[in-house]
């Protein structure tokens, strides 16, 4: 089916007449499409916010507005272990855990209870085995207990369909705001998914909200999940809906609350159409902003992932303008924040269905396993080996041989860490964090002559100048396949090496390549590789693959071995956001 916009800009814009007729369905007293704002409510002893003793706010001529951001909780429901990266070299501590966020929203809320503002940007209910078995609906009791004051779908909130994200996102008992979602009818732009735009007063302050979602959603992920939905880029009506926010409503302060990446996010704050906003609330790329990304017209925050964080931003209004400004990236650390008992019940709640499936233990590791390094990391070669083994010895079977296995780059799952020089068991709920979607196993056989041309563009979609070209992710995974390339170099000139089998690439042979399923790929289509043939499903899965790969070689010990390398960037690069100040910690 034809999605909006998939892979190219919207030049359009809704005309007059339509957005006259659609504020006059949503009518003028808060586009909540009939949901009732939530009141923060107020608890125990808090600290000091860093503004609460500006002059003008303790004198009564300023209003004290804090906003605490979450984003990326891909379901993780409790304390885990959390990487960091200090003193040139990876460091791990207890973070996250919903009762533990709970806690910390419960300090600020109980500090400044009229001012206090709480905000979701998306991929909560996907990419743990709690939301996978639950199909998102485990997350919703939990997002209630928090009482967000606006929330909005992320990329991976599309993944069971669109029935169950309207269900469960309905289930929250906050306005959920998107301001680029559609009912695809007969592949034209219908209704608005959600309330485009959301408005409330907060300790007398107006405050606007509008927001976006990846529009690259139906490439990046399975086409199926998308079915119904259509998508446009932000300047397709952002500058409309800025205006009805400021000029039609007043509004003192506006957030654009996007679930993007850093860099379409950096770069959306400096595009014409975003005039207006006074900061961009970032997700999806899991970044760690600790101080604002200046743009031309707003500022860019994004907390991080798995509830390890909250972002905090503190701003002093006065006259219908932000005076003063403060940001906090707060880790949500087990030595720092106990766990809210209430919280710690409706978790309990909603993981008791499950308990006893995800607890099995499938084995163990002696080494870290973690996803955090844009190039190679230890658990996506993990995956890949297990990948690798199960399909060759399947083809084996047919007298035929396998010579790569990939994997996309997926960015969820917290790390796992043995202790003191032990293992680490590894749970079935831990595989559902690494590999949310259980996909089915299946193999291609690829003429050699397209596999520069596919990593040339993989490389692209993370190392791009042009951040609208960047998908978010990061660097195929592969096992049996070696590859160096520059990631200063302009497309198409990335690519300095491909190695399969330890001999280098053949242009003029075919190799077999085993993936995972994606569910609405033509037929010669393998992990994006296009011009494939010979393509079969296997009768397997990711999850048989990786457990049957655990029961035989546990402990096992993945690490980085130089699968793919680049000239100009170490294997323990972090962060996507070159040439910047940013640096991922």
């Amino acid at each position: 089916m034809n999605h909006a916009n998939s892979g190219k800009r919207a030049e359009l814009s809704p005309s007059a007449s339509s957005r006259r007729a659609l504020l006059r369905s949503l009518g003028a007293g808060g586009l909540a499409l009939g949901l009732t704002p939530l009141v923060a409510s107020s608890a125990s002893a808090a600290s000091a916010g860093t503004l609460q003793n500006s002059r003008a706010v303790t004198r009564g001529r300023a209003t004290l507005l804090t906003v605490l951001q979450t984003a990326d909780f891909h379901g993780q429901l409790d304390t885990h272990d959390e990487f960091f990266w200090e003193n040139d070299k990876p460091a791990f501590r207890r973070t996250g855990g919903f009762a533990r966020v709970q806690t910390l929203v419960n300090q600020v809320r109980a500090q400044n209870p009229q001012g206090t503002i709480t905000v979701d940007a998306g991929d909560c209910f996907q990419g743990s085995g709690w939301a996978a078995l639950s199909r998102g609906e485990a997350m919703a009791p939990l997002m209630r207990h928090l009482h967000y004051d606006a929330v909005i779908p992320g990329n991976w909130e599309v993944v069971y369909g669109k029935s169950q994200l309207l269900k469960v996102m309905s289930a929250y008992g906050a306005p959920v705001v998107c301001s680029n979602m559609f009912h695809d009818e007969d592949g034209r732009l219908g209704d608005y998914l959600f309330a485009p735009v959301h408005v409330r007063e907060f300790a007398g302050v107006r405050v606007g909200f509008l927001s976006f979602n990846d529009p690259m959603v139906p490439t990046r992920q399975d086409p199926s999940y998308s079915v119904g939905i259509k998508f446009t880029f932000p300047e397709y009506n952002a500058a409309e809906w800025i205006r009805y926010l400021r000029e039609d409503r007043q509004c003192a302060v506006v957030f654009a609350v996007t679930h993007m990446g850093i860099a379409q996010q950096v770069d959306l704050a400096g595009r014409d159409c975003m005039r207006g906003v006074d900061y961009v609330l970032g997700a999806d790329t899991h970044e760690r902003i600790r101080e604002p990304i200046k743009g031309t017209y707003a500022s860019v925050t994004e907390p991080g992932a798995f509830g390890s964080f909250v972002g905090r931003l503190d701003l002093v209004v006065e006259k219908g303008r932000i005076k003063d400004a403060a940001y906090d990236l707060v880790e949500v650390a087990e030595s720092r924040y106990a766990e809210d008992r209430a919280m710690r019940r409706v978790v309990r709640r909603v993981q008791a269905p499950y308990k006893k499936e995800l607890s099995q233990v499938l084995g163990s590791t002696a080494t870290p396993i973690m996803r955090y390094y844009p190039i190679e990391t230890p658990m996506d070669n993990l995956v890949t080996d297990a990948l690798f083994e199960m399909t060759a010895e399947e083809l084996a079977k047919q007298g035929k041989t396998l010579d790569v296995a990939l994997s996309n780059g997926f960015r969820f799952c917290p790390p796992l860490v043995p202790k003191n020089g032990g293992t680490a068991q590894i749970t079935r709920e831990y595989l559902w964090s690494m590999l949310p979607v259980n996909a089915g196993a299946r193999v291609g056989s690829v003429p050699g002559r397209l596999l520069k041309a596919w990593m040339e563009k993989e490389l692209n979609n993370v190392f791009a100048a042009d951040p609208v070209e960047r998908f978010g992710g990061w660097v195929v995974r592969m096992s049996g396949m070696k590859v160096n390339f520059t990631a200063g170099k302009p497309m198409g000139q990335r690519v300095n090496s491909i190695e399969i089998g330890g001999q280098p690439l053949d242009v003029d042979r075919s190799y077999t390549f085993a993936a995972c399923e994606r569910g609405g790929d033509p037929v010669d289509v393998l992990c994006r590789i296009k011009g494939v043939s010979d393509r079969t499903d296997l009768a397997f899965t990711l999850h048989d693959a990786v457990e049957r790969y655990l029961h035989r070689h546990s402990p096992v010990a993945p690490k980085q071995e130089g699968r793919v390398t680049a000239t100009d960037l170490p294997s323990t690069t972090l962060g996507q956001l070159p040439g910047t100040s940013y640096r991922f910690r």
